[in-house]
């Protein structure tokens, strides 16, 4: 493949993104090691050109490209503006490391406890390993871990050297704080020692090759959060609610929290949005209707599924065979592989970086995203 085959491909991996905004970029010249690049329609002189521009653009190309030293915009009347890579060290976010194989990162969190967050991200890491995919958990509820029991282990592998070795369950690559401290002991940690924490979970794991790592965060907007901004680039998170006001104040905290440390927030999923009688079949909305899409509509994000309230999602996560994995035919079961199809088709078309082709048998796979 040559040079401009490679950058070609690279604006081609991007394009969806900017077209999903009604915008576009075309290849101008290649100059040696500089490209010329013009961007169209809603992009073209839009505010935030240059993010777009520095950091979908140039990275793409680059991580395409290696031997690319340069980008310059043609302008409308010409001329060239030359972007510069983003590399100021006095930022908090200029210590983010990529795991070495871990192709995206997804955080699942919530603005307070009690909504089912973990039960979410434990099967939404199923449903996304049915579809083909590699995928890694890591229970990082430092004050709540849940992996353990949902997932039905005790144990973690010997360490090799200085590397923890995560356990393997239903498929999955695992880890949690829950296989370091006792299960009844209470977790009284301050900051320093959960971001220590995370920052080994993060980099002092053999996680592998995995096409995606769900990140079960504690509750809130505290310590973890920012630890996990801070040192990996997380490609996009969720935030867990139920349809309830008061869950819903909390989300918003949550969804704002994650703007201002630079993730993007790639939707709301509502947990225990109904329940549906087993014996008539009649549906009662307990904690309020509508709460999540309301919510995503105000702030311009999606609702990416509606989770029921529901038993046998419950019976299933406290005896360690969770829905997806021990009924993934069950219509409860399939709530969460419809959302992991969003979030197939969000990584997929919003994340530049992604490789498609290193999922082939996800990618066999029908994908219809069916949000309700």
């Amino acid at each position: 493949m040559n040079i401009q085959e490679k950058v070609l491909k690279a604006l081609d991996s991007i394009r969806p993104m900017l077209q999903r905004d009604g915008g576009d970029v075309e290849l101008v010249d290649i100059d040696g090691r500089i490209v010329k690049v013009k961007l169209l329609g809603a992009c073209q002189g839009c505010r935030s050109s240059t993010v777009t521009l520095s950091q979908a653009v140039l990275k793409a190309i680059q991580s395409a490209a290696p031997e690319i030293e340069e980008l310059l915009e043609i302008l409308p009347d010409g001329s060239g503006r030359k972007i510069e890579a983003e590399s100021d060290s006095s930022s908090p976010w200029a210590g983010q490391k990529r795991i070495d194989g871990v192709k995206t990162i997804i955080a699942v969190a919530s603005g307070k406890g009690g909504v089912g967050k973990s039960t979410v991200a434990v099967n939404l890491a199923l449903a996304l390993k049915n579809k083909g995919l590699s995928v890694g958990l890591l229970d990082a509820d430092i004050y709540g871990p849940s992996a353990p029991t949902m997932l039905g282990i005790d144990d973690l592998p010997p360490p090799e050297g200085n590397k923890i070795i995560p356990a393997e369950s239903h498929g999955l690559t695992v880890v949690s704080i829950g296989f370091f401290v006792a299960a009844d002991s209470p977790m009284i940690w301050r900051g320093p020692m959960v971001m220590k924490a995370i920052r080994q979970f993060l980099h002092d794991v053999k996680w592998g090759e995995l096409d995606c790592l769900i990140v079960d965060m504690p509750p809130g907007t505290g310590d973890a959060q920012l630890s996990l901004a801070q040192l990996v680039p997380v490609d996009a998170a969720m935030i867990v609610t139920t349809p309830s006001n008061v869950a819903l104040v909390d989300a918003r905290r949550g969804l704002k929290m994650f703007e201002k440390v630079n993730i993007r927030v790639m939707g709301i999923v509502e947990n225990m949005s109904y329940f549906q009688c087993p014996h008539c079949d009649e549906r009662t909305d307990i904690f309020s209707a509508g709460g999540g899409k309301m919510t995503a509509d105000e702030l311009n994000t999606r609702l990416l599924a509606e989770i029921p309230l529901d038993s046998l999602i419950r019976s299933s996560t406290d005896s360690g065979n969770p829905v997806v994995s021990s009924s993934v035919d069950a219509p409860q079961a399939q709530r969460f592989m419809e959302l992991a199809d969003a979030v197939w088709d969000d990584i997929t078309t919003k994340i530049p970086s992604w490789d498609k082709s290193g999922c082939h048998d996800f990618l066999r796979v029908p994908v219809k995203v069916k949000i309700t």
